[in-house]
């Protein structure tokens, strides 16, 4: 599987407060991020996969959510999220 446990304790270490921190918008942004990166490359490959690119559209509005929660509550943190995974140009 793509997703092992110990990836996403990476994940919630490097953008949460520590690697139990699932809770944080940063964190649960962080991985809708990877699991986005990993559906994309998937359906490059199989583009006739619909199922996958209904979930893919489903977590990018969620992680789209996120984000603008974040931009409401704390303009900072949203800022510091996006320049570190990269989201915007």
């Amino acid at each position: 599987m793509y997703l092992t446990a110990e990836k996403k304790k990476e994940i919630f270490e490097k953008y949460g407060k520590n690697n139990t921190d699932t809770g944080s918008p940063e964190s649960q942004i962080a991985l809708f991020s990877y699991r986005i990166s990993h559906l994309t490359e998937h359906l490059k490959s199989n583009h006739k996969d619909h199922t996958t690119a209904r979930s893919l559209k489903i977590m990018v509005g969620k992680r789209r959510r996120l984000l603008d929660y974040l931009e409401k509550i704390d303009i900072m943190r949203y800022r510091a999220i996006v320049q570190q995974l990269g989201l915007r140009r």
